[in-house]
């Protein structure tokens, strides 16, 4: 019988003894590695920071623009109606004049002689008439009792008649001379500001000689004249506005804005008050006149400008803010947070505009919460965490 020899055994023992301990490091080193990438934190999910609005209703107004042009309301020119000499001038070149002033004197002596000569002429009228009348009422009784023929009634009422006519045409001469002397008066027609002088002192005026002497412009009221194509016409007969025709129970009436040379909007409105009946043939429009308060002569006649027209009021129109639309070749979207924190790509269609809010006609209903900051990183169906007063203060 072989007996084993015990070292070999020994040996043999620590050798498996290691190779068990290798193999149970690399289990554990495995199962560390296996454990660490077990408890690694997943990562959070992608949200875009926005800040949102909800879709209003608001009275927005639709315009129509045109190109203006201011005239005085009233445009009056000062003419002498008697000729002479002109004497004087009564008043300060650019200022404002009041109603019936004195404006200027022409020369009244031939017209003074005149209107004597012809007072003078209906007294002398007048003696003959009373002398006339007095002969007819003596003839009459005579003519009556056999006295007087009736050659010598016919003759006395003959005389009287004549007497009265004298007398008419007479005070007629004289009435027409006393209208020509207030002539060489020469008065303002209306109130207004009067321009320079177009005469000299010392000029023959009137009939033979040059009649114009000054012109007035009453422009504490204005008028604005535009024209309006036939298309504009029509649209506004489908919102049924007349133009020209103030209508008491509507809420609104068609005024005008008009923006000045400097690009400011004059502070004053005005209302449409006629439009022309018919329609140019040449240039398809027809001509609108509004009128317009003008206190401070702000505005000058002849003087060009942009005229905004009211046409009509969309009544609790669905609005947002112009910002907040994205317009590219398929079309105008927005984007709409929907209850579940994520956003919405929504198409709409557009409606007019009024500053900085547009009309949705379709596709968003009231009090929706649109996004107006941040939509440049969202994406369709992208959560969102909507924070106002973060987007206010990040640099634009």
């Amino acid at each position: 019988m072989r007996i084993k020899h015990p070292k070999l055994n020994i040996n043999a023992y620590f050798f498996v003894r290691k190779k068990f301990v290798i193999i149970a490091v690399l289990l554990i080193a495995a199962a560390g590695i296996i454990y660490y990438l077990t408890r690694k934190e997943k990562p959070q999910e992608e949200y875009a920071i926005v800040a949102t609005m909800k879709a209003e209703q608001n009275d927005v107004g639709v315009y129509g623009e045109y190109v203006g042009r201011v005239r005085a309301q009233q445009f009056v020119e000062v003419h002498a109606r008697v000729e002479g000499f002109l004497e004087q001038m009564l008043f300060e070149e650019g200022t404002y004049v009041k109603k019936n002033q004195v404006l200027f004197v022409i020369d009244q002596r031939q017209y003074k002689a005149k209107a004597d000569k012809a007072a003078a002429q209906l007294k002398k009228d007048q003696a003959q008439e009373s002398k006339a009348q007095h002969d007819l009422e003596r003839i009459r009784p005579l003519y009556e009792q056999n006295a007087a023929s009736q050659l010598d009634l016919d003759n006395a009422i003959a005389a009287y008649e004549s007497a009265k006519a004298s007398v008419i045409m007479s005070q007629a001469d004289l009435d027409q001379a006393l209208m020509e002397l207030d002539y060489t008066v020469v008065r303002s027609p209306i109130a207004g500001n009067i321009s320079e002088r177009l005469v000299d002192l010392g000029t023959l005026v009137g009939t033979n000689g040059k009649s114009q002497l000054a012109t007035i412009v009453k422009s504490d009221t204005v008028l604005v004249d535009f024209s309006m194509t036939a298309l504009d016409y029509l649209r506004s007969k489908e919102r049924n506005v007349n133009l020209g025709q103030k209508v008491e129970n509507r809420s609104w009436q068609p005024y005008i804005t008009i923006t000045l040379a400097d690009n400011t909007q004059y502070p004053y409105k005005g209302l449409v008050d006629f439009a022309e009946p018919q329609v140019d043939p040449l240039t398809g429009t027809f001509s609108v006149r509004a009128e317009m308060p003008n206190p401070d002569h702000v505005l000058l006649p002849g003087q060009s400008t942009k005229v905004l027209l009211l046409l009509d009021v969309r009544e609790n129109a669905v609005t947002v803010p112009l910002k907040a639309v994205i317009i590219e070749k398929g079309g105008a979207y927005i984007y709409v947070v929907r209850e579940n924190g994520t956003a919405e790509k929504r198409f709409i269609e557009l409606g007019p505009q009024q500053e900085n809010l547009v009309v949705v006609e379709r596709g968003l209903s009231p009090d929706e919460e649109i996004v107006v900051e941040g939509y440049h990183k969202l994406s369709p169906g992208m959560k969102v965490k909507v924070d106002n007063q973060y987007l206010e203060a990040q640099p634009q």
